[in-house]
């Protein structure tokens, strides 16, 4: 027997669960027409990943230059909402080395969409609405089903809470976040944030320290925090949104700040974007946007344990 029929006896949830997946897309795609919003498509070979400290790009080599598999489509998005377009989204592969796991693979499907004149307020609630609109598409519920000795269903009745990252260590016994540094606030994330978030209801995490969003505007009223939230639902991180940075020069400082920290790490040193720069220098709209994993959304519509459970070809079948 081939390897390949081995891994499909030995997942038989995926006959069952790749006809949601198409049904997911098929719903979220309804889900944007029916907002007003244009599906785009931008490249998947790009100039710059990111320099963000927990980026780990894949290089490829095109037209004899060294260039990277996109880990998020983000900098493109932007650059159309800066020349006029005012809703955008896509559905589009991404790409992190080493991300492998229950809920990771190195290859994933990602969802990203912008609003122009808007925050991150506004991108909450079209979430909330998109979760909602899948799970009624799905099962006519307002509910993603449980999992057997993981976890109950997950309600969807409720606005989801917004709780700001002060109130969820609190919530915790933990003492603030601003006390701590950034690799011990990750590692309170990984240890406790993914299982006491969105257990029972989804739940936004909101107003991170400034120096966990390289690519958030700060919050006017409060400085120390930025427009940032992460959706929790059913035990794991399915979104990352922001309020959207404008100023060039703060950019440039916070990726000389994480390419220093790269430098430290012994990480590989990535360019800056320099026309994401430019289109900055010639100014952006007030705008805010998303990253949504759509693997993971998929796993919560099926109720499965792996994100293989939904992915047809994982990396060590592809």
């Amino acid at each position: 027997m081939s390897d390949h029929v081995r891994f499909f006896d030995g997942n038989p949830s995926l006959f069952q669960n790749i006809p949601v997946r198409a049904r997911c897309l098929a719903l979220l795609r309804e889900f944007f027409a029916a907002r007003g919003f244009i599906e785009v498509e931008t490249p998947i070979v790009c100039t710059s990943p990111g320099v963000e400290t927990h980026l780990a790009a894949m290089p490829v080599s095109c037209m004899n230059h060294t260039m990277y598999l996109t880990t998020s489509p983000e900098f493109h998005m932007k650059r159309l909402v800066s020349v006029g377009f005012d809703r955008v989204f896509q559905v589009t592969r991404a790409f992190r080395d080493g991300e492998r796991g229950e809920r990771h693979n190195p290859e994933f499907t990602m969802v990203e969409w912008y609003r122009r004149d808007c925050d991150y307020g506004v991108i909450m609630d079209d979430s909330q609405e998109l979760l909602r609109h899948v799970a009624m598409g799905i099962s006519g519920r307002l509910e993603f089903p449980g999992i057997e000795g993981v976890r109950g269903p997950i309600s969807l009745e409720n606005d989801f809470r917004r709780v700001t990252m002060v109130q969820a260590f609190a919530e915790l016994g933990l003492p603030s976040p601003f006390g701590m540094t950034l690799e011990e606030r990750d590692q309170v994330a990984v240890d406790h944030l993914d299982f006491h978030l969105g257990r029972h209801e989804p739940e936004f995490l909101i107003e991170y320290p400034a120096d966990q969003a390289s690519l958030a505007r700060k919050k006017a009223d409060d400085p120390r925090v930025a427009e940032r939230f992460e959706l929790y639902c059913g035990g794991l991180e399915l979104e990352n949104g922001f309020s959207e940075l404008a100023d060039a020069d703060e950019y440039l400082e916070r990726c000389r700040i994480d390419l220093a920290e790269r430098a430290r790490l012994g990480l590989p040193q990535y360019p800056i974007d320099e026309r994401y720069v430019s289109m900055l220098r010639d100014g952006m709209p007030v705008c805010a946007g998303t990253a949504l994993g759509f693997d993971r959304l998929v796993m919560l519509a099926c109720g499965a344990r792996t994100i293989r459970d939904v992915i047809v070809f994982p990396w060590d079948q592809a």
